[in-house]
C-alpha cells in the first residue's frame, strides 16, 4: 500500500469518526434539553388543602405556588381558567393549591391570610386567592408589597363576608402555623424547586404553560382510571 492510499484511508476514517462524534453530540444535547418527567409513587395529599372540584375525582391536580411569584400569577391568568372550564367544572378532576415560600416572609404572610380565610369560608378563599395575585406589582417584583394592612384591605374589598378581625387573629394561631409547616414539608417531600409546579396524580408537568401537554396528561390519567 503506497503512502497516498494510506493517507486517504486515514482521512476517510478520521472523517467518519468526526461525523459520528457530531451526531452523538447532537443526540446528547437533545436528551439534555428534553424535560424529564418526574413521577412520585403517591400523589400529594389534599386533605385540608384548598380544593375545588370533586375531592374524590380520579384525577387530582395540585399547584405548588407562591403569592409573590410572577409566573404563578401568569399561570393563574392563562391556564387556570381553561383548566377549570374543561375539567374542574365538569367534575373530571379536582384542583388543589399548596403554598410555597421561596420569597420568604411575605410569601408566608400572604399564605397565612389565605389559609385563615379558607378556614372561615372555602369559597371566599378562591376570590381572595385571585385578588392577592392581582395585587402583584406589574414591575419590580422584588418590591415588598405584601403587608398585613394590604392583605386586610384585599380581604375587605374582595370578600365582604369574611370577619377580618377574626382573620387577623387566626393568622397568628398555632393552627394556621401548622398549616404553613405542612405546606413546607410537602414542598420538601415532593422536591419542588420552582413555581408554579403542577402535578397531575403525582406526575410533574414538564411545562406548566403547555396546555396541550396538560390536557394530554389528564386524558391519559382519566383513561387509566376507567
Amino acid at each position: 500500500m503506497n503512502k497516498n492510499n494510506l493517507m486517504a484511508k486515514r482521512l476517510v476514517l478520521f472523517t467518519l469518526v468526526l461525523v459520528f462524534l457530531m451526531i452523538l453530540l447532537v443526540v446528547l444535547t437533545k436528551m439534555a434539553d428534553k424535560p424529564q418527567t418526574q413521577t412520585f409513587e403517591d400523589r400529594p395529599p389534599i386533605e385540608n388543602q384548598p380544593t375545588i372540584g370533586k375531592k374524590d375525582a380520579k384525577v387530582s391536580i395540585v399547584e405548588f405556588g407562591d403569592y409573590k411569584c410572577p409566573s404563578c400569577k401568569a399561570w393563574g391568568e392563562q391556564i387556570f381558567p381553561r383548566l377549570t372550564k374543561d375539567y374542574v367544572d365538569t367534575g373530571k378532576v379536582s384542583f388543589s393549591y399548596i403554598n410555597v415560600f421561596f420569597h420568604g416572609p411575605e410569601s408566608k404572610l400572604a399564605a397565612l391570610a389565605a389559609e385563615s380565610i379558607y378556614a372561615q369560608n372555602p369559597e371566599a378563599y378562591w376570590t381572595f386567592h385571585k385578588e392577592v395575585f392581582n395585587a402583584q406589582p406589574k414591575e419590580d417584583h422584588d418590591a415588598q408589597w405584601v403587608t398585613l394592612d394590604k392583605l386586610i384591605q384585599i380581604a375587605r374589598t374582595s370578600t365582604p363576608q369574611i370577619d377580618v378581625k377574626k382573620m387577623e387573629g387566626d393568622m397568628q394561631s398555632e393552627l394556621m402555623q401548622s398549616h404553613i409547616r405542612l405546606d413546607e414539608n410537602l414542598t420538601t417531600q415532593y422536591r419542588v424547586e420552582e413555581t408554579p409546579t403542577i402535578m397531575i396524580n403525582g406526575t410533574v408537568v414538564a411545562n406548566p404553560f403547555d396546555y396541550d401537554q396538560i390536557k394530554s396528561m389528564i386524558e391519559s390519567k382519566l383513561g387509566e382510571s376507567k
